[in-house]
């Protein structure tokens, strides 16, 4: 079955080949029991996970639109993998497909299928799209159908791209960072600033910035610990709040940008253990087991956690380690579709200075700059 290759998302029974990662019988038959459980459930449209949360947040709209000093976050999960849509979201996008009817589930992994199948997962990814284009508007309506532009904020924002393809990849954390998971969507409506709706700009900005956004909107304090900034000046007049933005992965490669320049930094060292610092030893599926924890440190306080110390725990079997796929250099002008690397290396050690200056800025710890080569400045 195609969609079997769930590969990259692994947990404790996953198995290890080299650097091939193979997710487990187990896990996987779990995550396909439960998704052919949902489809089944979800049979109506108004029974669909997206719907059911929209329609929470609309009653929530209804009950508490003549109120003040309220936030809703509508947090739809959709566009998603497994892109499941009904027959009217389908019908959108008519193509002849002869392959399995539910390949609509991606592996993070190299593509290995023909041109059919991987235009049939772009059409069902596109069906799911509109789809959740359909249900924000829903959100536009209601604002319209009670004047809510006077004074609300809308923010339109998703939090990572997908690989279609592109780069010879589906899905996302098993390659580098490409402009397609880095760049994403971002719409902002600013009562205060109306006049300035429909413009379009250029700085750059991350998803750290929404969290100052939303404090200054509501005339609070934004805390000295946070990188983020607010973005009602960018909005008003281009005024740009950062010349550099850095991405990445936990122990992969650090990304920066310029909005011209895109470098991907991977590890000089890579053989250097990766260390996880936190109060809350979790993983995306599992507390960390008794044997992750039986040589952990305390390391800390950094200036980040408020004078308490941190548990420093050796990090196994990382996901969305890109170290394997080396430096990369790109310049996003001439070459948009990052096809083709450059080599620049006036441009590489600038990149790399403000990546050093960020890692002090935040209080890294000491065996990131022997990890990826990176001089203390």
């Amino acid at each position: 079955m195609w969609k079997a290759d769930l590969s990259y998302q692994y947990d404790k029974d996953t198995v290890f080949d080299g650097k091939k990662k193979i997710l487990s019988s187990k896990l996987y038959s779990d995550i396909l029991k439960h998704d052919q459980i949902n489809r089944q459930v979800m049979d109506t449209e108004e029974k669909t996970s997206q719907a059911v949360t929209f329609s929470c947040g609309l009653e929530f709209i209804e009950t508490n639109h003549g109120e003040d000093n309220w936030f809703l976050q509508i947090e739809t999960f959709d566009p998603h993998e497994p892109f499941y849509t009904l027959k009217g979201d389908k019908d959108l996008y008519p193509h002849r497909f002869v392959g399995d009817a539910e390949a609509d589930w991606p592996p993070y992994s190299p593509v290995k299928e023909d041109e059919e199948t991987i235009w049939h997962v772009r059409y069902e990814y596109a069906a799911l799209l509109s789809k959740c284009d359909r249900y924000l508007g829903k959100v536009l309506d209601i604002m319209d159908k009670y004047h809510m532009w006077k004074d609300t904020m809308l923010i339109v924002n998703t939090d990572h791209g997908f690989l279609l393809g592109e780069h010879g990849w589906w899905g996302k954390t098993a390659m580098p960072i490409y402009d397609e998971i880095a760049h994403t969507p971002l719409y902002v409506y600013d009562p205060r600033i109306k006049e300035y709706a429909g413009y379009k700009r250029y700085s750059l900005v991350q998803t750290i910035d929404i969290a100052p956004t939303l404090l200054e909107f509501f005339g609070l304090e934004i805390p000295k610990d946070m990188e983020g900034k607010p973005l009602r000046k960018i909005m008003e007049n281009e005024e740009p709040i950062r010349e550099y933005a850095l991405f990445g992965y936990h122990g992969s490669q650090i990304n920066v940008t310029d909005g011209r320049y895109v470098y991907m930094h991977s590890a000089v060292n890579p053989d250097n253990p990766v260390y996880e610092y936190t109060l809350m030893p979790t993983h995306m599926r599992r507390m960390f087991r008794p044997s992750e924890l039986q040589e952990l440190e305390l390391a800390g306080p950094f200036t980040f956690s408020k004078g308490c110390k941190l548990l420093k725990i050796k990090a196994e079997n990382r996901m969305g380690d890109t170290t394997e796929f080396g430096s990369k250099l790109f310049d996003l002008t001439e070459n948009p579709n990052q096809s083709a690397e450059i080599r620049n290396e006036e441009v590489r050690q600038r990149m790399l200075s403000y990546i050093s200056r960020y890692m002090k800025k935040n209080d890294a710890p000491e065996e990131l700059y022997s990890r990826y080569g990176i001089d203390r400045q």
